[in-house]
């Protein structure tokens, strides 16, 4: 899969787009201006038709894709847990570069239809009984622990990206129970990096700390994704300097 994907993130990006007839929505009775240029959006949006031509359930998964390709987190036989699964489109790239030996296991709080290779589970990844489901569905502690989460917005930046953060948060504590020593955690934050506890943290547990926003982010997202790599495990509570770069 990994060629496939390659061309598949490369040929949304450039090829697709500039072959692509833009078309027009009709103005349906009832329908909002904004739900006209969404839908207009969708319809001519490369990576749109290159997930439904290749299977994917979101165009999203294009953003792991390409993070993937420059960062190479997913190995053939890692236990890798994709948090806020739903619809499964990260969960469709893990299976395919993890491969038969590894495991994943998608969990959300939304009903969701299985991926094939993956253990799809419903539930709150919360609730304090989720860490012992998950490592038993994993065989063992996770190597990767990726989130592509995003909390309501509510239309203020300011209370949006407290909500995302405190999002993050919860995510990378979950991550820190559940992952193996020299583990990855991958997750989604607002443009403007994390915030400074949540920045601490990773550096506190993880080696290197880096940021960086895949091509298939739109343009006008405030969205970015932090990825920390080198999980110090039962190391990762003491002090240590750490690299921290901007991707």
């Amino acid at each position: 899969m990994s060629t496939k994907g390659k061309s598949a993130g490369g040929g949304a990006s450039k090829g697709s787009g500039s072959r692509m007839l833009v078309e027009r929505v009709k103005t349906a009775r009832g329908r909002k201006p904004s739900s006209t240029r969404w839908l207009q959006r969708q319809l001519n949006d490369p990576y749109v038709q290159e997930a439904r031509k290749l299977g994917y359930r979101s165009r999203a998964a294009f953003k792991l894709i390409e993070l993937d390709d420059r960062f190479h987190i997913l190995k053939p036989g890692l236990r890798v847990v994709d948090l806020g699964a739903a619809p499964g489109g990260w969960t469709q790239v893990a299976v395919q570069r993890v491969g038969g030996r590894g495991k994943i296991v998608g969990m959300d709080i939304l009903e969701y239809d299985p991926v094939p290779g993956a253990t799809c589970m419903l539930g709150d990844f919360l609730a304090d009984d989720s860490p012992d489901r998950l490592k038993q569905a994993l065989d063992g502690l996770a190597d990767v622990v990726v989130s592509d989460m995003a909390a309501p917005t509510t239309g203020h930046p300011p209370t949006d990206h407290l909500r995302i953060i405190g999002l993050v948060e919860v995510a990378l504590h979950f991550a820190l129970e559940v992952l193996a020593p020299g583990g990855t955690f991958l997750a989604k934050v607002f443009q403007g990096g994390t915030e400074k506890t949540l920045l601490d943290l990773l550096k506190k547990n993880f080696t290197t700390v880096r940021h960086a926003k895949p091509p298939a982010s739109r343009k006008e997202s405030a969205e970015t994704y932090v990825i920390a790599t080198g999980f110090k495990g039962g190391d990762g509570g003491r002090d240590s300097d750490s690299d921290s770069e901007q991707g």
